[in-house]
């Protein structure tokens, strides 16, 4: 299995919303990259970590991480019902947990712990750098359902019914995975 290393490059809120925001990861090269959604929640985490480094250092989360073994490394390995599947894996014995993405994000930010991604999985979710001209793409196959509604209304609302069209699919496809 190839796997590609990834790194933190940027967040954005979410136009039109005041409590989501997209995360984007690239490839090392930042050729390609992927985008993932988070809560205003885990944005306040990120933007402390990123733009005040120093008070973050005597957090919990932080000084956890110093108590521990620096052998672990983490790889988004799937994608179902709209989450990204990573696995916490500790290379020294094998043992491994799921978290979820932004968590893992968020780990992978404050210990250095490295994030990977499944070559083909990336080769399905990416899109290219620098397309972040026209606004970060967000695939609605990572999208949670409570996303996918909200931004059906907003299709509709906005009279952008192509949008409104493959978001309906999504959900039906879900639905009849379900059922």
């Amino acid at each position: 299995m190839n796997r590609i290393l990834l790194r933190y490059d940027s967040f954005h809120q979410v136009t039109g919303s005041s409590d989501l925001w997209v995360i984007v990861l690239t490839d090392q090269e930042r050729h390609r990259a992927i985008s993932v959604v988070c809560d205003d929640d885990m944005a306040v985490q990120l933007k402390m970590r990123i733009f005040n480094p120093q008070i973050s250092k005597i957090l919990l989360p932080e000084a956890l991480i110093q108590l521990l073994p620096s052998s672990y490394e983490m790889l988004i390995a799937g994608i179902y019902d709209g989450q990204y599947q990573v696995i916490l894996m500790d290379t020294g014995n094998g043992e491994s947990v799921r978290v979820r993405m932004s968590d893992a994000i968020l780990l992978s930010i404050i210990s250095k712990t490295p994030l990977y991604i499944e070559e083909n999985l990336m080769k399905k979710q990416c899109y290219p750098v620098e397309d972040f001209t026209n606004g970060v793409a967000i695939p609605i196959n990572s999208m949670n359902m409570e996303h996918l509604k909200n931004a059906l209304e907003k299709a509709v609302k906005d009279e952008n019914y192509e949008l409104a069209s493959h978001i309906r699919d999504e959900i039906n496809l879900r639905k009849d995975k379900d059922e």
